[in-house]
């Protein structure tokens, strides 16, 4: 029946800027990089890789959930035509969690395949030139979580909870539950907080911590030999928040997400972030993100520019001449080829293009600001230290996605101005339609 549909390259505009991206990407390359994890003869067949690709691609370029984007691609013909579609579809490409399941299966090695792939387009098109390889700037940001502010009584009472549930469903009768009175707690501790009457406030969440203590030791003692491992993993939790202390490192901030680290930076709207330390690398020229990796344990920025130029020589095959640091990355041992300029306050005498470098290293903090604003860095809704990494990755492959519609939509425009206004209409690498 498709010979007598309309093709979407008879409908849409062939000189849309999405539609010239999509041309000159090698969708091939994923093909020969994602095939081997991909089985003949077992199982359902699996979806095709450039629609898995081109649907992550458009969710961090426009800053969409995995639903978000999935609705939005069954109405926009450009971004089925991105996706590798001949004709116009009517329903939808696949289930939302299909790319829950995909990112799992290729992992950051795979995500960071998809960040060399834009690079690579953006050589190809030569809007990225070797020469800006050259000079990088790094810096550190923190990559919050998507959690709720962590408070111990609200940590106590949702233990407790998800304890009694647990429990429950193995079959394990409790004494006690404090349902009823464990939720007037928490809701008094809050309203006592409210009121700064905080030794009342106190009081209520000692009685929550009491009253988890009292469920974790009624299912020790019933636990039997055959309990999941789901309920071993919740009471080495509950364990771990009853005997953490105000002043221990490494606490447990949040149930469903144990690794979340506190980090404090000094920022004077907002004294704790709560996710993990991410590096970020970006040209000095054109400001392309060539580098972007997570960091857990909370590490020194210092320590983090070893893993960080490591990961650009991955991308690049190449590693930069000058990488541009702020203060904080003093004493940072590294021992590679490239040479690491602290840009500190003081007013030496250096010639004017060494100021003028050392003054680009500020270029790559509004790039942060545009990796949260935009591409879904702010706050990450994936899923433990594996979704940390890949969140910042798509992150950078958003930023560089949008980079190239930019410099796309520039051209055509300087093309179609020369064309109307009767000048000799610029060369470009690609065509237009």
């Amino acid at each position: 029946m498709d010979l007598f549909r309309s093709r979407l390259d008879q409908i849409i505009d062939m000189s849309h800027a999405l539609v010239i991206l999509a041309d000159r990407i090698d969708w091939s390359s994923f093909e020969g990089a994602f095939g081997p994890l991909y089985f003949e003869k077992r199982g359902r067949p699996g979806l095709p890789i450039r629609l898995l690709v081109g649907l992550t691609y458009l969710s961090h370029l426009h800053d969409l959930s995995d639903e978000g984007v999935v609705e939005l691609w069954l109405e926009n013909p450009y971004w089925q035509y991105f996706c590798g579609f001949d004709h116009l579809q009517h329903e939808f490409p696949l289930h939302p969690s299909s790319l829950v399941r995909w990112r799992r299966r290729i992992g950051d090695a795979g995500m960071e395949f998809l960040l060399r792939q834009t690079l690579q387009t953006a050589r190809r098109m030569k809007v990225l030139k070797e020469r800006d390889l050259a000079k990088v700037n790094v810096d550190t940001t923190v990559q919050e979580k998507a959690i709720r502010y962590p408070t111990d009584a609200r940590s106590y009472h949702r233990m407790r909870d998800v304890l009694v549930k647990t429990a429950r469903r193995e079959g394990i009768d409790l004494r006690q539950t404090y349902e009823r009175v464990g939720k007037r707690a928490l809701l008094m501790q809050g309203r006592y907080s409210h009121a700064r009457q905080m030794k009342r406030a106190n009081r209520e969440t000692q009685r929550l911590k009491t009253q988890l203590g009292c469920v974790y030791r009624d299912i020790q003692r019933k636990l039997p030999v055959e309990a999941s491992e789901e309920l071993r993993d919740l009471l080495a939790l509950a364990q771990r928040l009853l005997q953490q202390q105000r002043q221990d490192k490494d606490k447990l901030y949040r149930i469903h997400e144990p690794d979340v680290e506190c980090i404090s930076k000094g920022k004077a709207h907002k004294k704790y972030e709560f996710g993990c330390k991410v590096g970020v690398v970006t040209t000095s020229i054109g400001n392309w993100a060539v580098g972007a990796l997570a960091f857990h344990g909370n590490p020194y920025d210092g320590h983090t520019l070893t893993p960080a130029l490591g990961q650009v020589q991955r991308l690049l095959e190449k590693l930069p001449e000058t990488a541009y640091c702020d203060m904080g990355y003093r004493g940072h041992g590294y021992a590679g080829e490239t040479e690491i300029e602290i840009v500190d306050r003081k007013r030496k005498q250096r010639t004017r293009a060494e100021k003028k470098w050392r003054r680009r290293r500020a270029a790559i903090e509004p790039v942060i600001g545009h990796l949260k604003e935009e591409h879904r860095l702010n706050r990450n809704r994936l899923k433990g230290k594996e979704g940390d990494r890949i969140n910042v990755i798509m992150a950078a492959c958003g930023w560089n996605l949008r980079k190239l519609l930019q410099v796309l939509l520039c051209l055509l425009l300087k093309w179609l101005k020369s064309a109307l206004g009767g000048e000799k209409a610029p060369l470009i690498p690609f065509p237009v339609g």
